[in-house]
């Protein structure tokens, strides 16, 4: 959703810097003679990459996690909309119509009121 990407921008876009730096520095590197500049970038890309490895994995932890927290939001909301509907219409019994395998033509559709709520 939008909200979960505008929450993730900021990392995003530093995580790409750090990548965008990291393999400027790589190529730096192969162009370099041995000595002690480039056993100092060595052990700078290596120190660097350590770093991005674990903020990318954090990252990717955090936006599962909020993930997650919104479609639950999200489906306690539609379970509340399904509910109010089904009671408003007297409706004892709410089946998922994917659950079924076949209905006959006579069942009511309720979707539409749902989403009506939830929106």
């Amino acid at each position: 959703s939008n909200t979960l990407e505008n929450e993730f921008k900021g990392r995003a876009s530093e995580l790409q810097r750090m990548e965008g730096d990291l393999q400027s520095k790589m190529q730096r590197l192969q162009s370099m003679k041995p000595g002690a500049d480039r056993t100092k970038l060595e052990k700078d890309v290596m120190a660097q990459r350590q770093t991005f490895s674990q903020k990318a994995q954090a990252f990717e932890q955090d936006r599962a996690r909020r993930s997650n927290e919104e479609r639950g939001k999200l489906v306690t909301r539609i379970q509340t909309a399904v509910q109010s509907v089904a009671k408003d219409q007297s409706i004892d019994l709410v089946v998922d119509a994917n659950a079924v395998a076949y209905n006959s033509s006579d069942v009511k559709d309720i979707t539409a009121d749902v989403l009506k709520q939830v929106k």
